[in-house]
């Protein structure tokens, strides 16, 4: 008996050594082309080993199981690989805009808007975009607990640097009672609205207790504020430092949504980390951003999301925002081309949410009408949109250390970037979202 003990102890011990080197064996991702580091010239035939969710090593030539026993090879050895993407502007909570948007604002429980915003990050993550910023949403924490909930697995979808709810003075952009009659106006909460400096830097506070990764100002109107005031400057010189000023001092950096120079400007000025849209910049804001070092996120194909619903419902906005939205798709590129052809800092980054959840990489063709060559596209999806969002040491290129985020396309976007609008693999984190 003590020897049949003994056997069955021994076997025990080796059935569980067995099913932990299973468990701890490597995937080998075999690349046909891999641009392991978006700015550098792609490498040939590699192999990305991959374990434990993160890069492990990135080696030449395709190398098998005979290298790694009990690895499970992922063979794409006709396909283009590339870091996954990164979409540094989105909305994830819902895509609905326009006079239906203002209707489901009134009659969708959070719980719905909860269901609805991990579809959307679904999307996102099945186009390729394994890293996004969320860039307000309801106070309700829907997006912050979508954050949560994909780090601890619970949920799929990309990593999210999530910035709670944005902020703006009282009738500014990110009033939500813009546009409702006063009974429904009651029940709209405005602690993310501020008036003079005190109360700005307790309207971040606020946003930092909730446990925001980084911080949302407007400084100016929005092409979708309903309220006739157009898209310049709506926010004081020092209300917008007391904002910047704070958020800094919290060790979160800022983006501000500013359309009309005047208030890019102010908030360059101020210490903006990145402008979003900055669809009225001169010569004067180029000097700006180069001397801060701030990023330029355009949003161009916000138009595209305008356009479609136009065309399938001429009366999907009402008046004085349609007034604006025909302006902006009228200017789009402009500023870009500008700001590109100084040297500006450009992450990408597409206001999906304004446009439709899933086809981010609309935004590519855009950047390159305007000036970029896909070489320079992929980088500020990449390595710059990485460096803006602060999660460089995890994402952007594919180097040992890093998370494995990793996609595939057909064919080879360095020639043409609409083939990034089809991503056959994907992978977050280590695991396979889509293959």
């Amino acid at each position: 008996m003590p020897t049949s003990l003994a056997l069955r102890a021994a076997i025990a011990a080796a059935f569980s050594l067995a099913c932990g080197a299973a468990a701890a064996a490597p995937t080998l991702i075999q690349a046909g082309t891999l641009l392991d580091k978006p700015g550098q010239a792609p490498r040939g035939n590699s192999t990305l080993v991959v374990e434990d969710g993160k890069i492990q090593a990135v080696l030449d030539g395709f190398v098998g199981a005979e290298r790694y026993p009990g690895a499970t090879v992922i063979n794409l050895r006709q396909q283009f690989v590339l870091p996954g993407l990164i979409d540094s502007h989105v909305h994830l909570v819902s895509d609905r805009a326009g006079t239906e948007g203002a209707l489901a604002n009134v009659t969708t429980s959070a719980a719905a808007w909860a269901y609805e915003a991990e579809q959307n990050a679904h999307k996102t993550l099945n186009a390729g975009f394994t890293t996004v910023r969320n860039l307000g949403d309801s106070r309700d924490g829907i997006t912050l607990a979508l954050r949560d909930a994909i780090n601890k697995g619970w949920v799929k979808g990309p990593r999210i640097i999530d910035a709670g709810t944005s902020i703006s003075a009282t009738s500014g952009h990110m009033d939500g009672r813009l546009g409702y009659a006063d009974w429904v106006q009651e029940g709209i909460h405005t602690d993310n609205v501020c008036d003079g400096p005190e109360e700005c830097r307790k309207a971040v506070r606020l946003q930092v207790g909730r446990g925001v990764d980084v911080i949302k100002i407007a400084t100016t109107g929005g092409v979708n504020s309903k309220i006739g005031a157009g898209v310049g400057k709506q926010m004081f010189d020092d209300e917008a430092k007391a904002l910047i000023e704070t958020a800094h001092l919290y060790g979160k950096k800022v983006a501000v949504h500013a359309h009309g120079k005047d208030g890019v400007d102010l908030a360059l000025a101020m210490g903006a980390d990145s402008i979003e849209h900055g669809t009225l910049l001169d010569e004067q804001s180029v000097k700006l951003f180069l001397k801060s070092g701030a990023y330029y996120v355009s949003t161009m194909s916000t138009v595209n999301g305008y356009k479609e619903r136009l065309a399938a419902n001429p009366n999907a906005y009402e008046p004085s925002v349609l007034e604006k939205i025909k302006w902006r798709i009228g200017i789009t590129g402009k500023s870009f081309k500008l700001a590109h052809k100084s040297g500006v800092k450009i992450a990408f980054g597409t206001d999906a949410g304004v446009s439709k959840h899933g086809r981010n990489a609309d935004e590519f063709e855009y950047m390159v009408e305007f000036g970029m060559t896909p070489a320079e596209a992929i980088k500020a999806a990449t390595v710059n949109a990485a460096d803006l969002l602060g999660v460089s040491a995890v994402a952007g290129t594919l180097e040992a250390g890093k998370a494995a985020d990793i996609i595939a396309v057909n064919g080879d976007p360095l020639k043409d970037v609409k083939v990034l609008k089809q991503v056959p693999f994907v992978m977050a984190a280590g695991k396979v979202f889509k293959q």
